[in-house]
């Protein structure tokens, strides 16, 4: 019997599995069939192929399933596609008695994202078998009852559905009791006693049948009550209902000791027979934790907070029996009406998060899905965004949105968004749940460097130390990380055979590689770079002016007198007669400092009669101060310094020889008694030996000139004007390349003839009217067109000797290096 009864079970099932599979290739939606109590593990059909997805991609699309009960039953197998049972379905506790047992849930593929959903039917099986609630039935008949009165038993109660409910009732075999059925107008079938025969107490009191209700599944079930029957005294009335069946609704979160319905039977008895005790005579286990009855009145009142969304029906059957044990029945159908007490629901299902600020507009940010536990209009949700952000919802299903962007997004103006969502529901009043979604902007590299200025000038001083640090630049990049992460470089403008400075790529400051002179170079112009670490990375350049700061560093160095002829000192002839301010000579230097680093003063620091001369501090000319008395020597020695305005100031220094006299030959004899007060030069006879040697030639070539012209008339030679020189000439223009600062110099002309190309000698007549002083201009006027008082050499000798000394000691020519030559 065991055996066919598994064997009925197993085809069963089978059956139901191919209706379940005949169902979902019929239903425009996804759904499956599957019996109640299935084990765990059992296979209910391959999701993926049903749904036709790729089972390669159901890992890299994350496919899953998603609902608020089903997960708990259901689980899939991302290897196969395949969906199995998770936990055993009991239909009854899930359902109750529902006659349509759905759960339903959602598969969840991301990549692209898409929601399907999926039913699955909860089909009844004969699981329950019938149950009475009191497994002793007590029943009283009076012994005046006449044969044929129907006596309504307590019925059984079946969980299941339809055929595997309870169907029919048996009473075991008795010569007084034969079964009976009533159906009500609900359908359900109540047993009753019919009584066959007289019942005389006195012979037998009480009697005991066996009641049982069998349910039309397959297998076939039953269950059994056991009824004793006392025989009483005569009590010929029953307790009257109103009604067979009472209905009543009643509104959800109605208060605990609420009054739900006030039962009344009558009894036309008296006494004790007439006193009703009402009771539940049948109710599920659940309901009978929410519903007490008061057995005097018949009260039915609420014990607990009723929840539409847990059940929105209650059936119960209410007895009344009276003192003498006559009982009658009354069907109590309690439905709950909804009231809107849940807020929605907002699950955020797939976020991206960070989202890069260069997405396109309508990007999707997020799937959430909204839920409310109410229904009808209580459960009619309205979503929306709080604010005004680039933000939007778009409705992917009945239950779902999509959070999608409206414009570009800006990470350097907001990198952060706090997107609140809020779900409304229709109910009255409305209720309402908010949800925060946090959303950062990752950022791109779409922002150059900037310099703080658009252009940098750095001030150095000269003479510093190499490797020391000159300037700082700093650029600023709005970008994060490696995109704000700067390097320095520098782009040199002029070409340079060493590098100027340095810059430290990470902090942008500056280290001259090398020592800076002022006088080479005063000013570097160099072109600084930021780039960034960004890919592709970009960059800015910046200009840069080094200014080099002149420091005093060059000593003055003085151009007249020479300073060549070491351990020698300048010759001047002063005429004795010379008046108060009479220029003397000039004393010039230059200094290749700048600014007030090259000005420039004169000074005495060693003079034989310092009332004799004074010197202008600012030009360096040497004036006399007084006119030369005859006590006064004929030989003056002065030493000038020359010093700068730098701090420590700087100088050098000079030594001239001033003497008095007329004319050249008043100082030969000086010359030939002191040679070392006037020239120390150890060559001083090579040039001695030269002039006579040139002097001879010239000589001889007169004479030879005078031959072949004796028979022409003799005529007068010129004079010797054309020697006269300025001895404070124009300055030569190659200095100023060098001396561009400080005192002008100045260049001095020799007494010979500047014209390469004249190859005529001009002997000078004696002329006692013009003198050899004349011969330069001793007043340093520079007119050459002075009138000539003193008379010419009286010999070729003077000629010679004066020539010589001129040419040997006292004038040089710089050439273009600046250096002098003879």
């Amino acid at each position: 019997m065991k055996i066919n009864m598994y064997k009925d079970i197993r085809w069963q099932v089978m059956f139901l599995f191919l209706f379940s599979r005949i169902c979902y290739s019929v239903s425009s939606n996804l759904q499956y069939t599957i019996p109640e109590e299935m084990r765990k593990g059992s296979f209910v059909g391959n999701l993926a192929k049903d749904l036709g997805l790729n089972i390669k991609e159901l890992p890299i699309r994350k496919f899953h399933i998603v609902s608020h009960i089903s997960e708990k039953y259901f689980a899939v197998n991302l290897e196969n596609g395949n969906l199995y049972i998770r936990e055993r379905i009991d239909r009854e506790a899930f359902c109750g008695e529902t006659e349509l047992c759905l759960l339903k849930f959602d598969a969840l593929v991301e990549n692209p994202l898409n929601v399907f959903h999926v039913k699955i039917e909860i089909q009844d099986i004969n699981d329950n078998a019938p149950i009475f609630f009191d497994e002793i039935i007590k029943l009283e008949i009076l012994e005046s009852t006449l044969p044929g009165a129907r006596f309504v038993l307590q019925n059984a109660r079946d969980p299941d559905l339809g055929t595997n409910s309870i169907q029919s009732y048996k009473l075991s075999a008795s010569q007084y009791f034969t079964l009976g059925q009533r159906i009500n107008a609900e359908g359900v079938i109540s047993p009753e006693i019919i009584l066959e025969n007289h019942l005389d107490r006195e012979m037998q009191s009480s009697y005991e049948v066996t009641l049982t209700a069998y349910d039309g599944g397959n297998p076939l079930q039953s269950g059994t009550a056991l009824v004793k029957i006392l025989v009483t005294d005569v009590n010929d009335n029953f307790p009257l209902f109103a009604q067979e069946v009472y209905k009543v609704s009643l509104n959800e979160n109605t208060p605990v000791n609420t009054t739900v319905l006030q039962l009344k039977a009558n009894d036309k008895d008296e006494g004790s027979n007439a006193q009703i005790t009402y009771s539940f005579s049948n109710i599920p286990e659940y309901a009978l934790k929410l519903f007490s009855i008061d057995t005097k009145n018949g009260d039915i009142k609420t014990k607990d907070i009723l929840d539409y969304e847990l059940a929105n029906k209650y059936e119960m059957f209410v007895k009344a029996q009276d003192g003498g044990g006559l009982a009658s029945h009354a069907n109590v159908i309690i439905k709950i009406t909804d009231e809107n007490d849940n807020a929605p629901e907002i699950t955020v299902n797939s976020i991206s998060s960070p989202i890069t600020e260069d997405s396109l507009p309508s990007t999707l940010v997020a799937l959430i899905n909204v839920h409310d536990k109410d229904s009808g209009e209580n459960g009619e949700i309205i979503c929306q965004i709080i604010d005004v952000l680039p933000f939007k919802l778009l409705s992917s299903s009945e239950s779902y949105y999509k959070i999608v962007t409206t414009a570009f997004m800006d990470r350097e103006k907001i990198p952060q968004y706090n997107i609140t969502i809020e779900a409304t529901d229709k109910g009255s009043p409305p209720f309402s749940t908010r949800k925060n979604i946090t959303l950062n902007v990752s950022d791109i590299n779409d922002n150059p460097p900037v310099f703080e200025k658009n252009a940098y000038v750095a001030y150095v001083t000269e003479n510093n130390s190499p490797g020391a640090s000159i300037f700082s630049i700093f650029a600023t990049d709005l970008d994060t990380e490696e995109n704000g992460k700067l390097t320095y470089s520098i782009f040199k403008l002029s070409s340079e055979e060493l590098p100027l400075v340095s810059i430290n790529p990470v902090t942008g400051v500056l280290y001259a590689q090398r020592s800076f002179d002022y006088e080479q170079q005063d000013v570097f112009n160099l072109q600084v770079m930021a780039k960034d670490n960004g890919s592709p990375s970009l960059s800015s350049n910046v200009s840069l002016k080094i200014c080099v700061v002149d420091q005093n560093d060059n000593t003055p160095q003085i151009l007249y007198p020479s300073p060549e002829i070491e351990g020698s000192s300048l010759f001047e002839m002063v005429p004795p007669t010379s008046e108060q301010g009479y220029l003397v000579t000039k004393v010039i230097a230059v200094d290749a400092d700048s600014g007030h680093n090259a000005w420039l003063s004169y000074h005495f620091i060693q003079t034989t009669e310092q009332s004799y001369f004074n010197i202008d501090q600012n030009n360096g000319e040497i004036r006399t101060s007084r006119g030369f008395q005859e006590k006064d020597g004929l030989r003056q020695k002065i030493v000038v310094m020359v010093k700068d305005n730098g701090t420590p100031s700087l100088s050098a220094t000079t030594t001239l020889h001033l003497v008095a006299a007329e004319s050249f030959q008043q100082i030969l004899p000086e010359i030939v008694s002191h040679p070392k007060d006037f020239d120390s030069q150890t060559n001083l006879q090579f040039y001695l030996v030269l002039s006579l040697a040139i002097v001879s030639f010239l000589f001889l070539l007169t004479v030879i000139l005078a031959v072949i012209s004796k028979y022409r008339k003799l005529e007068s030679s010129p004079a010797l004007n054309s020697l006269n020189t300025n001895i404070y000439s124009q300055f030569d223009p190659r200095l100023f390349s060098r001396f561009n600062n400080g005192t002008l110099p100045f260049s001095y002309d020799v007494c010979v003839a500047l014209d390469s190309n004249e190859t005529d000698i001009h002997f000078l007549k004696p002329n006692p009217n013009v003198p050899v002083a004349s011969l330069i201009d001793s007043d340093n006027t520079g007119n050459e067109n002075e009138s000539v008082t003193e008379p010419v050499p009286n010999s070729l000798l003077e000629v010679s000797l004066f020539i010589c000394y001129y040419t040997s000691f006292k004038y040089k020519y710089p050439n273009e290096n600046g250096s002098f030559i003879l």
